[in-house]
């Protein structure tokens, strides 16, 4: 009888330490499993803000080489008080030149589209087919629009934007280029994916 008895005890201790190894062992299975729902550091970084150092930048240039944020070109235009004046020349000719677009932030609702008139930060796609424009950074006729003196112009498409990333009608681009979220650190520091300003 107490051999019967001894042979239970040894079963249920099998039993009950088999299953608590089990259960060790499945744990420790589910934690790399688990870990690997967590974003990458390359994920996170992608989405991450941007610090550019614009401290070098000359008016009339835009920065290079481009910086990127989130796997996107970033177009920064150091404007002159020429650039800037010229803005209002031919306003009738854009389709959003109030940058009426929702999508648009709250300070690129202005003739500048910036929260600094001299400079200019937007992504450097075109939002027809996400071409990347070229820049034609001057005040000057171009060979193929004597009407058009210089912003952004896609080769794809046709796409012209003038020095704010404003579309002109008739593009085939139906909006305004977008203007990433923005604020600056200091003079010298801009900071891209930070809409609000942030202490150095």
């Amino acid at each position: 009888m107490s051999d019967d008895r001894a042979k239970v005890g040894r079963r249920k201790f099998l039993v009950r330490s088999t299953s608590a190894a089990a259960a060790v062992g499945a744990g420790g299975a589910l934690v790399p499993f688990v870990g690997s729902w967590n974003p990458s550091a390359k994920a996170k970084a992608a989405g991450a803000p941007v610090r550019i150092d614009i401290s070098q930048l000359q008016v009339g240039e835009m920065l290079g080489p481009i910086p990127a944020w989130r796997g996107k070109p970033i177009f920064v235009v150091k404007r002159s008080e020429d650039l800037i004046a010229a803005l209002n020349d031919d306003p009738q000719r854009l389709a959003d030149p109030n940058s009426d677009e929702p999508e648009q932030p709250e300070y690129a609702r202005n003739e500048t589209r910036s929260r600094r008139p001299d400079l200019m930060v937007l992504v450097g796609l075109c939002p027809h087919l996400f071409c990347s424009p070229t820049p034609h950074i001057e005040l000057k006729a171009q060979s193929f629009d004597e009407d058009w003196r210089g912003g952004f112009f896609c080769p794809c498409h046709g796409s012209r934007f003038d020095l704010a990333g404003r579309v002109y009608s008739g593009s085939p681009s139906s909006r305004n280029m977008e203007v990433p979220p923005h604020s600056f650190e200091n003079d010298e520091i801009l900071v891209v994916g930070i809409d609000e300003e942030v202490s150095a």
